[in-house]
């Protein structure tokens, strides 16, 4: 592809979806037909007004995408003329994020799922099925092509599968789940499952605009109902409840997934008649430094991993000079093994609403964006339903519940990037730049989005902020323990009977969040924290759920992943879809990481079959390699890189 400005021209449907996401271009300088005489006498705009529109590129690059299955060089070099972006720049935009294409490719892409809980479910099975019957990954066949993908957030549904078709019409999603194991004598049973479409006294759910043409999730998946899938056209399949994921849907004790399977996440009166918007109203009632108080002494803490307290965060925010502040929600859960936050915008979508109106009063801020991932049909058309239903219900706009502030929310899709869900390359995937971290300091509530006060906070610990409000921060402080306070929702997923999302309170342990989801008979390890947490042994199984107790066992948290692994699994196996993850999603902006993650899965490859002493050199190759990540990577993808594959060394002892 050229990356100047050439005279390919967009086809009139590529034309089409760029004009109906920024209108129909002004003048000839930004891709008219046809230059009048004015244009040719002067130029509207410049530098500050091209800076003004980079914004759209990503929603731009996802308008041709979506309509026609990949991005020609006409379709990328009209949306340049209109937003006044150098074609190289927006070349690398383009080939940065996995989803996209800019090179033909057929409507219908089928992404196969192959990370570490469908690995361990049997994706390589249905690979090599597909491969037998379609030919090669990448390979155009059936009118559709397959790839192999990272991580879908489908987990608890392993193996799955994700069919993405290009064209005009929206459409939903469908699955076809296993029949549900019960739970253990004693634990909560589930409610029969909840008719989520147009129950309940709302509105039946729209597709919303601006999501692919189709998707289907295809999962459990095997090769011949992929096949099938591919073959067939794609009408508005329908795809199971949020409350499937939910082993314990319905429990007294639920919190944060209270309303899952008993309110119908289409309807803004159902949620309201569950105590919807009344922390909303107490945050009115309390003022915006009221409300970071609160946050504050209920001690909440992030939900991503990283565990740094919301309070100040929103503090920090709310004090800084400039403006305007924005507020950012990180829902672009793209660790392996995660999840929770896809059910919960799936089966509470006017929570996720609620609690970000709460956090944008309290930190000042007027405008609020969803980064969610692209991977997420689904959450997308409930996110945008809701967001329909709250601007309508006067719970969005420029007078909230009439009390005088304005507030609004936008909700940005990524296209397949992990790196993406580090906070400061969100803030500049939303701008239309690669998405690639920046250098801390300046942090991003001095200098985040646009280059203005910015607080970010992930979908989990957003929805925490309503029962604080809610019930007070003293009675959300007294669950859990004195550092690690409320509960928490975590992601199991792999050799269980009971994969899903379960929330326990802060303090449980390993064995008792096991026993409720199922544990295999013959226990090899259990993996924490996903692809950048580390394993634990079978006789470690008492470790403190907290932030502090798996610090203090050598071992993480993590965003809650949960991934058991039987005696039938090759661990050396494992470790190099780990490595092989890593090395794949490096956004390659610093050497130690672009270097490292390579150097990393040559090694596991060398040692694949080796023990002892013939492992030995390689195994303290990786050891050099991987301090130097630590120390040395600009963001936690590499920092974290060599973390799993070390606690399995350590504490596993394979290669042994």
């Amino acid at each position: 592809m050229d990356l100047r400005y050439t005279d390919a021209a967009p086809s009139d449907i590529e034309r089409e979806a760029v004009d109906a996401l920024l209108g129909p271009p002004p003048s000839g300088w930004e891709g008219a037909a046809e230059r009048t005489d004015e244009d040719l006498r002067w130029a509207k705009g410049g530098v500050a007004a091209a800076k003004d529109r980079r914004d759209q590129l990503l929603p731009a690059l996802h308008a041709v995408n979506d309509r026609v299955g990949w991005i020609s060089e006409g379709a990328l070099d009209y949306i340049c003329r209109r937003l006044t972006v150098p074609p190289a720049e927006a070349y690398g935009v383009a080939t940065f994020y996995a989803m996209f294409s800019v090179r033909p490719r057929p409507a219908k892409v089928l992404h196969v799922c192959t990370d570490l809980a469908c690995a361990a479910r049997g994706s390589a099975a249905v690979c090599a099925d597909l491969t037998e019957r379609l030919g090669a990954p990448g390979t155009p066949a059936e009118g559709a092509v397959w790839q192999e993908s990272p991580c879908l957030g489908l987990c608890e549904r392993a193996p799955a599968a994700l069919l993405l078709q290009a064209g005009t019409d929206p459409a939903g999603a469908h699955s076809a789940p296993p029949a549900p194991l019960p739970l253990p004598t004693g634990a909560n049973p589930a409610p029969p499952a909840f008719e989520e479409r147009g129950s309940g006294g709302g509105a039946p759910e729209e597709p919303a605009a601006g999501a692919p043409r189709c998707s289907a999730v295809l999962a459990p998946a095997t090769a011949p109902a992929l096949l099938d899938a591919v073959r067939a056209p794609l009408d508005a399949p329908e795809e199971p409840p949020a409350a499937a994921a939910v082993p314990q849907a319905g429990a007294p004790a639920l919190v944060l997934l209270r309303r899952i399977s008993t309110v119908d996440p289409t309807s803004l009166d159902d949620y309201r008649s569950a105590g919807g918007c009344t922390a909303l109203r107490r945050a009115f009632t309390l003022g915006p430094a009221g409300v970071i108080r609160e946050v504050l002494d209920a001690g909440l803490v992030g939900r991503g991993g990283a565990a740094f307290p919301t309070g100040r965060k929103w503090q920090a925010t709310a004090q800084q000079a400039d403006g305007p502040h924005y507020l950012v929600c990180n829902a672009d859960e793209s660790e392996p093994g995660t999840f929770k936050d896809r059910v919960l915008m799936e089966g509470d979508p006017y929570a996720l609403v609620e609690a970000m109106t709460i956090a944008g009063y309290a930190i000042g801020a007027h405008q609020g964006y969803i980064y969610l991932r692209g991977e997420y049909p689904r959450a997308y058309e409930r996110l945008a339903h809701a967001l329909t239903a709250a601007r309508t219900r006067g719970l969005l706009g420029p007078d909230v519940l009439g009390q005088g502030y304005a507030f609004d929310i936008e909700i940005r899709r990524g296209a397949g990037a992990y790196i993406c869900g580090e906070e400061t390359a969100i803030f500049n995937s939303i701008e239309g730049q690669r998405g690639e971290p920046r250098s801390k300091p300046p942090f991003p509530v001095e200098k985040g989005l646009f280059g203005k006060p910015t607080a970010v906070n992930n979908v989990e610990t957003l929805v925490n902020v309503l029962p604080i409000l809610e019930h007070g921060a003293a009675a959300y402080a007294a669950t859990g323990t004195e550092t690690s306070t409320g509960t928490k929702l975590f992601c199991v997923s792999g050799q269980v009977a009971r994969p899903g999302v379960y929330e326990l309170p802060f303090g449980a342990n390993l064995r008792q969040l096991l026993e409720l989801a199922g544990p295999p008979e013959q226990l090899r390890a259990v993996l924490l924290g996903g692809a950048a947490g580390g394993f634990v042994r079978p006789d470690e199984l008492d470790i403190p759920l907290t932030f502090e107790g798996t610090r203090a066992a050598g071992t993480t948290l993590g965003s809650g992943v949960v991934l058991v692994l039987d005696d039938s699994v090759e661990l050396p196996r494992v470790l190099l879809r780990i490595a092989e993850f890593f090395r794949d999603e490096s956004c390659g902006q610093c050497v130690p990481c672009r270097v490292g993650t390579v150097r990393q899965e040559e090694a596991l490859h060398r040692i694949a079959d080796r023990t002892g002493a013939a492992a030995a050199e390689d195994i303290a190759l990786m050891r050099e390699v991987g301090r130097t990540m630590r120390d040395a990577s600009i963001c936690g993808l590499g920092q974290t890189a060599w973390n799993a594959v070390e606690s399995a060394i350590d504490r596993l002892g394979v290669y042994k």
